[in-house]
């Protein structure tokens, strides 16, 4: 056993001694190299001149829900090769809650694996498993496909190239375009901790919205002087139009943040994000208007089911739904829609009006989805 170690053991004391040079493994720059023989019997190491390059021609996409998305990634060699080599390509993602965090060892330990490809033979892992390909439509072209995109595909997606001697790679946004909305609990303002405000959105066919989200939402117009949780655990509320009670007549307009807070022990609204919805959301005519039961019903028996919040934002926001009629909800909201603003249909601009939570036996119409 001793004369197997020698050799070993005489390895790593050449690598010891003052001036020794030794391989470092784990090293790459970005280029090819070659081990040559120099007929004296030493190696030498030889630049070969070739470059792996992978790129995106976009570096965000945005998509709604339920919808096929392509994530553009593209790699190829200068100059380029004679023969192709066999190549390795792994696609990984960063989910939106994290992608603000320094990209460090760390945050590229918690990305989780999408796919990975060699050749003709490829898999997909977890919620994206089935849901995934690789476009191909040209050489060096390995765009991921996604489809049925959910609400929580949204975050920082890495193409991966790896042909055994270079690692290159490119990273991709992937965003959902939908709307925010505020919303609170039947039982008033203010009765949501995080973990409640979560469910609530999700209820209602919707995500807890990013700060990215309620941003956008402000650069649009939203003004909305109650504070709600966000995706990431901070609690904040958008103001276009300064005034008292909101921050003070004095502050710019802008996200008025209470930063993180305990998400067992505070208690806020939600601010949701719903991306656009597959079916149709539509306002049931029917002969009378309706208590929330018969409502439930009615629409159970125009073979379609009650509407969510979530799903009516998303019909106005993304599909135009405009209808002066107000309406039962799931959640025992009444509601309706305006894109185009008229005479006794609410305030003078678009939005979704609401009533609130009125007693359930009260009577109004009904919308349903389908």
């Amino acid at each position: 056993m001793l004369s197997l170690l020698r050799p070993l053991l005489a390895a790593c004391g050449y690598l010891l001694l003052p001036g020794a040079q030794g391989w470092s493994p784990g090293y790459s720059n970005g280029f090819h190299y070659q081990d040559i023989s120099n007929g004296n019997g030493n190696g030498e190491i030889f630049f070969n001149g070739v470059r792996l390059h992978v790129e995106s021609p976009q570096h965000s996409v945005s998509a709604t829900r339920g919808s096929s998305v392509t994530l553009p990634c593209h790699y190829h060699y200068e100059p380029e090769l004679a023969a192709p080599r066999r190549t390795r390509v792994k696609w990984s993602w960063l989910p939106t809650n994290t992608v603000n965090a320094p990209i460090s060892t760390e945050a590229f330990a918690r990305e989780t694996e999408v796919m990975v490809a060699m050749g003709n033979r490829h898999r997909s892992y977890g919620s994206f498993r089935g849901r995934v390909r690789l476009r191909r439509s040209a050489p060096g072209d390995m765009s991921l496909v996604i489809n049925e995109l959910q609400l929580n595909d949204t975050g920082r997606y890495r193409c991966e190239v790896i042909d055994g001697l270079e690692d290159e790679s490119v990273t991709v946004e992937l965003e959902l375009r939908g709307v925010v909305f505020p919303y609170y609990s039947q039982n008033g303002r203010y009765h949501f901790n995080f973990f409640g405000a979560q469910q609530a959105c999700r209820d209602q066919e919707a995500s807890l919205a990013t700060f990215e989200q309620l941003f956008s939402a402000w650069e649009e117009g939203l003004d909305w002087c109650n504070a709600g949780w966000l995706a990431d655990g901070t609690v904040q509320y958008p103001i276009t139009a300064p005034r008292d009670g909101c921050g003070g007549v004095d502050l710019a307009p802008g996200l008025r943040s209470y930063g993180p807070r305990h998400r067992l022990l505070y208690r806020y609204d939600a601010f949701c994000f719903s991306a656009s919805v597959k079916g149709t959301v539509y306002f049931l005519k029917h002969q009378t208007n309706l208590n929330f039961t018969e409502a439930v019903q009615a629409c159970a028996s125009d073979g379609s089911q009650i509407a969510k919040v979530g799903q009516m934002y998303s019909a106005w926001r993304l599909m135009g739904l405009d209808r002066c009629d107000a309406g039962w909800l799931s959640d025992g909201s009444v509601r309706y829609p305006i894109t185009r603003v008229r005479a006794n249909c609410g305030p003078p601009e678009p939005g979704v009006r609401s009533f609130g939570f009125p007693p359930l036996y009260l009577k109004f119409g009904v919308y349903c989805y389908r």
